[in-house]
């Protein structure tokens, strides 16, 4: 897969709704009624981060919700890329970028929303054929006034921030031009999760489907 084509996705996968949940799942039971609730409210676009034991698993039962886009977040390595692709995942989010996760994402077919936090990370991607990112930690770097700065010398980007962003927030980013929707993690709150209140979850979902952008 080219820089060109895995934009290319990116970019389907982020006009797919406003926000894309960020979802850390302990259990996997929870995977499959939490990945329904979210695609029912109009979140169909997944992010299943790496971060618990059962990561990968999640991603294989939520990759099973008709409906849903599943991908996996918080990828550092190409085993981590091998890995979450054969779990189901079709696509892919790290917090930065280094040549070895290009390359292994461009192996494997995964298209990659790779983490960008200055410029030179930005032209970085450009320089290699990249025009779809995430802008991470997006509120500890500045936030939108910060994003749309970015925005202003390299117009080419386009991004998906993360990190800190909330519904208090969100429309801040969505406003700009260069993004093409949010992630965050507001739309499954643990506590919500542990319950199993996948009607809260899904009411939640529809709000921030309803996000302007």
């Amino acid at each position: 897969m080219t820089p060109q084509d895995a934009s290319q996705k990116c970019a389907e996968i982020c006009a797919l709704a406003p926000v894309v949940p960020v979802l850390v799942v302990k259990d996997v039971a929870h995977a499959r009624p939490l990945a329904e609730a979210l695609v029912a409210g109009g979140l169909p676009a997944l992010e299943v981060t790496l971060r618990t034991p059962v990561a990968l698993e999640v991603i294989r039962e939520m990759a099973k919700v008709e409906g849903g886009v599943v991908g996996a977040g918080t990828l550092l390595t190409p085993e981590d890329v091998i890995a979450a692709k054969a779990a189901g995942a079709t696509f892919g989010v790290s917090p930065g970028a280094t040549d070895k996760l290009l390359d292994a994402c461009e192996a494997h077919d995964m298209p990659l929303l790779a983490g960008t936090s200055t410029a030179s990370d930005v032209m970085k991607l450009l320089e290699r054929g990249y025009t779809v990112a995430k802008f991470f930690p997006a509120e500890a770097n500045g936030g939108a006034p910060a994003l749309k700065s970015i925005g202003a010398p390299l117009p080419q980007m386009k991004f998906c921030p993360t990190g800190g962003v909330s519904l208090k927030n969100a429309r801040d980013y969505l406003s700009l031009s260069n993004t093409l929707c949010v992630g965050g993690s507001w739309v499954a709150p643990a506590d919500l999760v542990e319950k199993g209140d996948w009607k809260a979850i899904e009411a939640l979902a529809r709000e921030a489907a309803a996000l302007p952008r």
